[in-house]
This record gives structure tokens, C-alpha cells and sequence, in this order.
């Protein structure tokens, strides 16, 4: 079910200031991480597991299809996604089934594979510093390819555009959430360094891609 306009535009005006803060390792936890240890290395170019791809426009993309699991090549993701939506501080919520090997797909904006920007948000780390899902996130390169699996067996493929970072208060909200003119699928995670009188990290990292 998706949320009428008037109260999408609504939740995106809670959200300037509060979204993509609980994409970090121990927004909502009590326990401190220590920073992110620096990766000297970058990973494997390879994934384990290679989903059958059945390419599809946006036309043909089924009405009734959501997002089973995100597939990442370069990096080697292959999560399941849960659907999530805003919590009740106005933070865009993370997955809780799986968080830390899992990525969360905020259900009232927009379907993979359909006219405008979906969003997929996911961990960078998990209490400790330890990795998770999109630790290795800001190593995709303009051109890298990233797949949706639909709950209905197909593979809808996006390709970076760009990747950003920006300060928690300066994300463009509207252009993650709303943009329209193609169809676009936006991955968000943390990154920076970690500040903890704050709970959460200086830097968000927002990975903007097209459907091929």
C-alpha cells in the first residue's frame, strides 16, 4: 500500500533532517562501535552466486513484483531485502529480520523496476566496527552493475551513474526519493567517521543508478 501524495510530501519534509541516519552499524543500539577499520584491499570482482537475468523495461516490469534479493557483483552482495518504511522518530528504517547480512526496501516510495527512484538502504557495520552488507559499498565505480530480484523470478539490472557522500542534514531528500524522468534505483548506507556522542556516523553514501 502506498501513502497518498499530501502524505508522502509530508514524510519527506520529517525526513530532511532525520533520513538515512539508521542506515549506521549501532544507530539503534546501545552498544558503542569502535570506527571502521580502513580496508587496504579491495574485494573480489566476483559473487558467489549468479541468479538466472531476465532483463526487463519498465513496461513489461509485473505490477504485483517487489524486490526478493539485491545482487552486487563488483562487491559480492547477494542479500535478502525486506520491506521498510519510516520509524516513528522520522528515520528511515533499516531491515530487522536479517540487519546486518540483509538490506531494507522502503515500501512506500517507489517499486524496483518502475518510473522513479527506489531506495534501498542497508549497514556499513554492525556493533564493534565488524563489516556488514554494504561495507564494501563505496568501492562501485561508475558503469558497475547492480541486479534487483523480484519476488517473481525475474532480474531487473541498474547501472551506476554516480556516487555521492554528503552530511546527515545537507541529503538531498527529494533527489534521492523523488526524482523522476527514468527509473532509478538508489542504494544508501553510512560512512565518515564514526561520532560517539551522536550514534551515528559524519557522512552519508548514496550509490545512484539507472535501469539498463
Amino acid at each position: 500500500m502506498r501513502l497518498s501524495t499530501s502524505l508522502f510530501a509530508i514524510m519527506l519534509l520529517l525526513l530532511v533532517q532525520a533520513t538515512l541516519l539508521s542506515a549506521c552499524g549501532a544507530q539503534t543500539l546501545a552498544v558503542t562501535p569502535k570506527p571502521s577499520p580502513i580496508v587496504m584491499h579491495k574485494p573480489s570482482p566476483t559473487v558467489a552466486v549468479s541468479p538466472t537475468v531476465t532483463t526487463l523495461t519498465p513496461e513489461t516490469t509485473p505490477a504485483a513484483a517487489v524486490p526478493a534479493r539485491l545482487v552486487i557483483p563488483r562487491i559480492g552482495v547477494n542479500a535478502i531485502v525486506e520491506d521498510v518504511g519510516i520509524k516513528s522518530n522520522g528515520d528511515l528504517a533499516t531491515p530487522t529480520k536479517n540487519p546486518w547480512e540483509g538490506v531494507g526496501w522502503y515500501s512506500y516510495g517507489t517499486r524496483p523496476g518502475a518510473e522513479g527512484s527506489a531506495v534501498i538502504d542497508g549497514h556499513v557495520d554492525r556493533p564493534g566496527g565488524y563489516p556488514a552488507i554494504f561495507w564494501n559499498l563505496r568501492y562501485l565505480q561508475r558503469g558497475d552493475t547492480v541486479m534487483v530480484v523480484t519476488s517473481q523470478g525475474q532480474t531487473l539490472r541498474f547501472r551506476v551513474l554516480r556516487i555521492a557522500s554528503y552530511p546527515p542534514n545537507q541529503a538531498p531528500v527529494q533527489g534521492i526519493f523523488e526524482t523522476t524522468g527514468g527509473v532509478f534505483l538508489n542504494l544508501i548506507t553510512c560512512t565518515g567517521t564514526w561520532i560517539p556522542s551522536q550514534h551515528q556516523t559524519t557522512l552519508r553514501l548514496v550509490v545512484y543508478t539507472v535501469m539498463e
